[in-house]
């Protein structure tokens, strides 16, 4: 457990020889002879905790096997079939094409495959680590279509790449941030580090997660772990980050509480395996605010939607929740760009140890909850240590402090499918092969097999590259922040990857960078248009005042505090807007703000926008919704133009599902090809998790939650002044007016509203963007009357309406 390793390295620290240290907790139960499985399921979260009858039985706990061998995979022998077999029982989620290629590949290459080198392929070219769907090609209504998903989110940058430095090639993307003075370390003459302020652009590093499997299986750790695997991806940008302020964001179904049942809910069950909402809810945001805490970065921004209604006969919802991790950091100029990795580069695993959990957690995410085994579920979800994550972080900043004399060559974090994909990955970037010794990878668990020690997704590590020159200087660097680290081999000309294992004298992985990598068949998808139906929702008929307390009791607009306090909103100093407002500190904030260092009023901005109950009916109106609330939020802060402002968009789908292919499409499409480029606003980062249905039999009825296609837009922008933050804050001013600009020119529709959703409706009309020049001269007119002191305060209208 993370405890563990933390309890242990303090004792370690403090010269006690422990081995390992673990922490118990004590049931005494009375009249009980055996204990059933009904009450172990009640006593222990079976991810991060076992039960022992008796207190000797603890032992097990320090118990070590011997290794584990590999296991081969006979296609020589048995053909096809075994490795149909091998994916079924290792959770590879490999598909039918995937199977067909590797069998010919293997044949070619005139040997079996192992389990290990099989778990690799399938991480590296899941669903969640590949996006196939965004790349595939299109077909509809039999017409074959010019560009794919990614195509059309890449035509926004295309169209608009000013002040854009990096864009989908990275962990995160890169905009153009302030000049400022920073505030650092650097060594003198003498070797000593002091503190100096030091004038330098502070680029903007922009990245937003999900963590939706995990955070459906293991609320606590799931959220904690997406909000850590983000956090590493800005360190890990470039040739080295600083991460500096957090989102989170969480849709889910409907939450039953118990003896606080709403007129709108309607229990329909859940599977076993999953949590429920109201479990995610209040464990979820826990990990997520901890996590960040616990790293020493403020949770700023977020969201909060539920969502559950039979719409036309079918339950849509988010039993399957979305679970947003996102955040900003900076970065120097000279460090945005990777340097190229020469053959004899130094490959190095930087962090925590190996440990056997998180095994497979790309594929799991790939495929629709319910259909791998529960285990194997439970296998894919990762714990999380911040304590180590800092340390590494320090490491990294002391690297890009060290400016022109960086020993980082590249990095990247250690996510989905472990070092098997993080490895590959670093070196594929420079054309390059590998040679890696297995055993030199630190490990706490000695009995793990190949496969389990390559592929793990123990949490906290990273892989960088550095010249064989700089070796002694990151040594002592590590050294000082107790951050552990290995050199696990050197990069080579030849594009191999050999990863030899010296206790068993066989090498782990044998294989052409290009059979791992490259070469399997672009997807195709295709669908027959389909009419949306919604149902008709009368308001004429709906009695104002039990309206309006429904309305406000909805979770999606009621108050946030619950998220918000669990969490320190003030870490680094330079926090001008948290989300907390006014003297009696209300979150109706709506953007977070940033000063871009100690000194100076410059900064940086973060809002959201997502309407996913609108994409039922217009899935195009819903992405462009998300769009015009994340702009509408942002434009609180002091931005001089709208194409200052860069958006992240994540993109939830049950892909193959009736009519949701066409949700995806439109909606991407929409903002891709037509609301983005009219704006001047680029999408240079963004994410997709397309699996999002839950199915499982209760008690012999078979039930299926399907998600509504949700476009989560997050916009990103440099501030001019912090100081100029508008809030909606009302000011006790004798001489002045309330103002309502409606965009819509007083069209009403309410179509995928909160108050349709509270009366069980969905619909038929929905709210839209329908001129993008009035919005843009809207956003304009904003900025032009806060430069000129004329707001006192601002609010967008959202969930809930005026």
């Amino acid at each position: 457990s993370p405890w563990s390793s933390k309890a242990t390295d303090i004792f370690k620290n403090c010269n006690t020889p422990v081995h390992r240290l673990e922490r118990g907790l004590l049931f005494t139960l009375k009249g009980v002879s055996e204990i059933s499985n009904e009450v172990k399921q009640v006593l222990h979260d079976r991810m991060t905790e076992t039960v022992f009858a008796q207190i000797e039985d603890a032992k097990a706990l320090f118990s070590e096997t011997a290794p584990k061998p590999l296991n081969s995979i006979d296609i020589l022998g048995q053909g096809k079939e075994a490795l149909v077999k091998a994916n079924n029982e290792f959770g590879f989620a490999l598909s039918e094409q995937e199977i067909d290629y590797l069998t010919e590949a293997f044949t070619r290459l005139g040997r079996n495959p192992n389990d290990i080198e099989l778990m690799m392929f399938a991480q590296a070219n899941s669903e969640h680590c590949r996006h196939k769907i965004f790349g595939s090609e299109w077909t509809i209504d039999g017409e074959k279509q010019p560009l794919s998903l990614f195509q059309m989110i890449k035509n926004t940058y295309k169209e608009s790449p000013t002040d854009v430095l990096s864009a989908y090639k990275d962990n995160a993307s890169v905009i153009v941030g302030y000049d400022t003075m920073r505030f650092y370390p650097k060594a003198d003459e003498n070797g000593h580090f002091v503190y100096k302020y030091k004038s330098q652009a502070a680029h903007i590093l922009m990245k937003v997660e999900t963590h939706n499997h995990p955070t459906a299986i293991s609320p606590f750790a799931g959220a904690a772990t997406g909000s850590g695997g983000e956090i590493r991806d800005e360190g890990a940008t470039g040739r080295g980050g600083k991460p500096k302020a957090g989102l989170t964001g969480f849709t889910v179904s409907n939450l039953n509480i118990p003896g606080f049942e709403q007129p709108w809910e309607e229990n329909y069950g859940k599977p076993s395996r999953m949590a429920s909402p109201l479990q995610i809810m209040i464990e979820g945001p826990l990990g997520g605010a901890a996590f960040n805490n616990e790293f020493g970065r403020p949770a700023l921004n977020g969201y909060f939607r539920t969502f559950e209604q039979n719409v036309n006969g079918e339950v849509k919802g988010f039993h399957k929740p979305i679970m947003i991790a996102g955040g900003y950091g900076n970065i120097r100029p000279d460090h945005v760009e990777k340097d190229a990795i020469q053959p004899g580069d130094l490959l190095i695993v930087l962090g925590g140890p190996a440990m056997l959990i998180g095994l497979g957690g790309g594929a799991a995410s790939s495929v629709d909850s319910g259909t791998m085994g529960e285990s194997l579920d439970f296998a894919s979800v990762q714990r999380e240590n911040p304590e180590m994550e800092r340390r590494c972080q320090e490491v990294i900043d002391t690297c890009w402090r060290l400016e022109d004399f960086n020993p980082i060559v590249s990095i990247h974090d250690v996510g989905a499918g472990g070092l098997s994909n993080a490895m590959p990955e670093l070196v594929n970037d420079h054309e390059l092969g590998a040679v890696l010794n297995l055993r030199k990878i630190p490990s706490l668990e000695p009995g793990m097999s190949p496969m389990e020690i390559w592929s793990n997704e123990a949490q906290e590590r990273y892989v960088l590259a550095i010249r064989p020159e700089s070796l002694e200087q990151f040594e002592s660097i590590c050294a000082r922040e107790r951050c552990p680290f290995a050199v696990l081999g050197e990069a080579t000309e030849a594009r191999h990857l050999t990863v030899e294992d010296p206790l068993f004298q066989n090498n782990a992985v044998d294989i052409p960078m290009q059979v791992m990598l490259g070469g399997t068949p672009r997807m195709q998808r295709s669908y027959e248009t389909i009419e949306r139906k919604g149902n008709e929702f009368d308001a004429s008929k709906v009695d104002l005042k039990d309206a309006i307390f429904r309305v406000l009791k909805n979770p999606t607009v009621a108050s946030k505090s619950f998220l918000i306090t669990i969490g320190d909103r003030s870490i680094t100093g330079m926090v001008a807007r948290d989300q907390m407002v006014g003297r009696w500190q209300i979150p109706v904030a709506d953007a977070a703000v940033t000063t871009t260092s100690l000194q100076g009023f410059t900064g940086e901005a973060m809002a959201m926008g997502e309407r996913p109950p609108v994409a039922l009916l217009n899935p195009a109106a819903s992405a462009r919704l998300a769009v015009a609330e994340a702009i509408t939020n942002i434009a609180c802060a002091n931005i001089e133009q709208i194409s200052d402002i860069k958006l992240s968009a994540n993109w939830m789908a049950a892909a193959g599902q009736k009519g949701e292919d066409q949700a995806l499409f439109e909606g991407v499409k929409a903002i891709g090809m037509e609301m983005c480029p009219a704006l001047g606003i680029a999408i240079p980062v963004g994410k997709d998790s397309l699996s999002m249905r839950t199915t499982w039999n209760d008690n012999g009825e078979d039930k299926a939650v399907t998600s509504p296609m949700t476009g989560v837009i997050t916009a990103f922008a440099p501030v001019a002044d912090v100081r100029k933050t508008l809030t909606p804050e009302l000011k006790n001013l004798e001489d002045s007016v309330l103002v309502r600009i409606d965009l819509s020119k007083g069209q009403f529709r309410l179509g995928g509203s909160i108050l349709a959703q509270v009366y069980k409706a969905i619909g038929s009309v929905t709210p839209d963007v329908d001129s993008f020049d009035d919005f843009k001269a809207f956003f304009a007119l904003i900025q032009d009357w806060n430069n000129r002191g004329l707001i006192q305060a601002y609010h967008d209208i959202g969930d809930g309406g005026l």
